[in-house]
């Protein structure tokens, strides 16, 4: 089953909790990221579309998957927010990507960021068109490939906070995100 069905159980409140502390949590990463990287041209773009998979978080979390008649079912409008999460994070992770290879601090991360990114864009696509409904090809291992591609996004965030942690130690005081 989805990630999200666990919200359609007795105990359902504590994942509609999670998506809320991770949307906020999303977001605060997401501007420590934009603090950490020089800034480009058109670099906000991928910051921002971070931002919305952030709103796309808190979205799933105040439309929960229910319990209808015994049988979790998705709401419309918490599909939506799931789109705009998945989509919103694995094109804004290429597009920051971009931007990363511009600061020598962070160079040695885009290609892995630029290839998270891909990867969650293509197990979005294969989870969204061929296992959600019964009867296409990956339905049984929907939920199995939803939590790969969380993985995927987890690991990427995990060593992206650690540089971000790494250029905050060494840049002066207020200026991690500044061109020199």
């Amino acid at each position: 089953m989805p990630i999200s069905a666990l919200a359609a159980w007795p105990l359902g409140w504590m994942q509609n909790l999670n998506f809320l502390v991770a949307g906020a949590l999303s977001a605060a990463f997401t501007i420590g990221v934009h603090h950490a990287i020089r800034p480009t041209r058109h670099g906000i773009i991928g910051i921002v579309l971070l931002l919305a998979s952030s709103a796309g978080f808190v979205l799933d979390g105040l439309f929960p998957w229910i319990n209808v008649n015994g049988v979790p079912t998705e709401p419309p409008a918490h599909a939506l927010a799931a789109v705009i999460t998945f989509l919103c994070v694995s094109t804004g992770l290429i597009l920051i990507s971009r931007r990363m290879t511009g600061d020598p601090r962070w160079h040695g991360l885009s290609a892995y960021v630029l290839s998270t990114g891909i990867v969650m864009l293509i197990l979005f696509v294969v989870v969204g068109f061929f296992a959600v409904d019964a009867g296409t090809p990956f339905h049984s291992w929907a939920g199995l490939l939803q939590r790969v591609l969380a993985a995927v996004w987890v690991a990427c965030i995990f060593v992206m906070a650690s540089r971000v942690m790494r250029v905050a130690r060494t840049a002066p005081m207020g200026t991690s995100g500044e061109a020199a």
